[in-house]
């Protein structure tokens, strides 16, 4: 019973570790692939509102109108007229055309384009809506920002800085140089553009209660720069980002491509650690009750199959006492209940059989009754109902149902409904039953191989003559650790012959010759003999059994009976 409860137990205990495992597993990535999904979400809002910025500044940059106005502006009323007429309703027009608050900030190479500019006390963007300047280049030409910015390629040079007082008031600025390529077939500079908007309107989508209140979120640019955060932060803005500072935490990085930034998620482990407790808990939990249910549904099956296996050993004892008329009944279908159904009939066969011998033809109704009693064997039906017994006990359930299955199988095919005749296939495939019992006794240590012509399957045999040869070789045969039986079937010209060869210790001359005496009372060869004399007295003298051995090689015994077709077996009962 303890085998069993660990067989049980460990099975339930490995299948919840590995569950556990995999769930915590899972609680993982279902958590790292929902960040994933708002980091992307948060990354394209905000490449939205960086190209909302750009194409602001795409207007500027690709309008040859515009430049060529700026670069043929005149003094005087057509200036002032150009300045209130077409620059200031494009600036105006340009910049709100986007959804973002930004300051415009336009510097001129041409100088006679008129400065319009506020002086500003404070934030342009908190004391007005949408402001925009006009300067002249020479009030950034010492900047080093502008002194910095690279070579221009038409189309894609931009930059994304934080000047002048950009950090002050928590602001990032786009610049972008305004060439006219026409000139001379020349990039020619003829101002600059400076865009700024707040960070906060830029990455407002980034808030740190989508992935949850314990987490935070960075936004880190090229340089590796903290610029932007929300939640309980560790590092402060303008701090380096290191990755390696949150040990403790699970972190996931998302590119923001327009900007060439990191949005960067740093979750405590905390705030699945609960949960991974709780699924701990809930698996422990399941794991023991489960392994209780199996250890009493267990005892109980154990417990049911051990009975019933009781009750039939009780029979086979008063069967081998002499006491035929004993009986049991188990209800329902399985096995069980052939077994019962068998043994019953052949106690009342066997009662019948042994008051026919008294009365009727002694010889051949005792050699029938020697067959019928070596059917029975009670010897090695006990050993197997004991086998039965001792895996019920140990819980190997898929073995127990095989054996018997097999014994079932066997004792129906024995029976045979009372026939002395029976198929060929049937009786190779009683043989076949009793191989598969002793199989699940002897495991690898026994092999078996069959070589059977199929054109004999048809005819028909006397019954149980093929099993008592497999039986005397798995009793007497041994000379090693493993034996091998070949079965062989070959229709000749006017007869069927069976061999039974084996590879085993072989027999003695002195030991054949008693087997092989008809008038032998010992019981060495028992079973040969009765099978011998039974063919003998049903085909004639011409056909029985023979054996060839020499010691230490093995043992060829050869059974031939004649070629007979079916027939009505009504009369061939016992």
């Amino acid at each position: 019973m303890l085998s069993y409860c660990l067989f049980i137990v460990i099975p339930v205990l490995l299948i919840g570790y590995f569950a556990n495992s995999v769930y915590l597993k899972s609680i993982s990535e279902q958590i790292e692939s929902s960040v994933n999904g708002t980091l992307v979400q948060m990354s394209d809002n905000v490449s939205y509102k960086v190209e909302d910025v750009k194409r602001v500044s795409s207007f500027f940059y690709f309008d040859n109108t515009f430049a060529t106005q700026l670069r043929n502006f005149e003094e005087g009323w057509v200036g002032y007229e150009a300045t209130i007429n077409f620059f200031v309703p494009k600036i105006v027009a340009y910049k709100d055309a986007s959804n973002s608050n930004m300051w415009l900030s336009l510097y001129f190479h041409n100088k006679l384009i008129p400065e319009v500019y506020r002086d500003y006390k404070g934030d342009p963007l908190r004391l007005l809506d949408k402001p925009y300047d006009i300067y002249r280049i020479t009030r950034i030409k010492d900047k080093d920002w502008y002194k910095n910015y690279p070579e221009e390629k038409y189309g894609s040079t931009m930059q994304w800085v934080q000047i002048e007082d950009d950090k002050k008031f928590n602001r990032i600025s786009l610049i972008r140089r305004l060439v006219n390529p026409q000139v001379n077939s020349q990039i020619v500079e003829f101002g600059f553009l400076r865009q700024s908007v707040y960070l906060s309107d830029l990455f407002d989508t980034i808030d740190h209660t989508k992935i949850g209140n314990s987490a935070s979120i960075y936004v880190v640019d090229e340089n590796k720069q903290i610029m932007l955060s929300s939640g309980d932060s560790k590092t402060s803005v303008n701090g380096v980002w290191n990755a390696e500072n949150f040990a403790d935490h699970m972190v996931i990085e998302k590119n923001i491509p327009s900007l060439n930034w990191t949005i960067a998620a740093v979750i405590p482990n905390t705030i699945y650690e609960e949960k991974i407790k709780e699924v701990r808990l809930l698996t422990f939990v399941i794991c023991l009750i489960f392994a209780f249910v199996f250890l009493i549904s267990g005892a109980l099956m154990s417990n049911y199959f051990s009975r019933k296996v009781n009750k039939i050993v009780s029979v086979l004892n008063s069967f081998q006492e002499g006491n035929f008329h004993k009986r049991i009944n188990f209800k329902g279908n399985d096995e069980f209940s052939q077994i019962s159904l068998a043994l019953n009939e052949m106690g009342q066969n066997i009662g019948e059989l042994i008051h026919k011998v008294y009365v009727a033809d002694l010889e051949k109704k005792e050699a029938e009754l020697d067959m019928l009693q070596a059917q029975i064997n009670p010897h090695f039906l006990y050993n197997t109902l004991s086998s039965i017994n001792r895996l019920a006990k140990f819980g190997e359930l898929n073995k127990l149902q095989q054996m018997v299955m097999d014994l079932a199988k066997f004792y129906r095919l024995s029976l045979n409904e009372g026939r002395i005749l029976m198929p060929v296939s049937d009786e190779l495939d009683q043989a076949n039953a009793y191989v598969n019992i002793q199989k699940i006794k002897y495991e690898e240590r026994m092999g078996i191989s069959y070589h059977i012509d199929p054109a004999i399957l048809g005819f028909t045999t006397i019954k149980l003559i093929i099993q008592p040869f497999i039986e005397n070789v798995l009793e007497h045969a041994w000379c090693a650790d493993r034996i091998h039986i070949r079965i062989v079937g070959t229709l000749e010209t006017d007869h069927i012959l069976f061999k039974i060869i084996d590879d085993g210790v072989g027999i003695s001359a002195s030991i054949l010759q008693q087997m092989e005496d008809p008038e032998e009372s010992t019981n060495v060869g028992y079973g040969i003999r009765n099978v011998n004399q039974r063919i003998k007295l049903y085909y004639g003298a011409t056909y029985g059994v023979s054996i060839f051995s020499r010691l230490g090689i093995g043992t060829t015994v050869s059974i031939r009976i004649p070629l007979e077709k079916p027939r009505d077996f009504k009369s061939d009962r016992y």
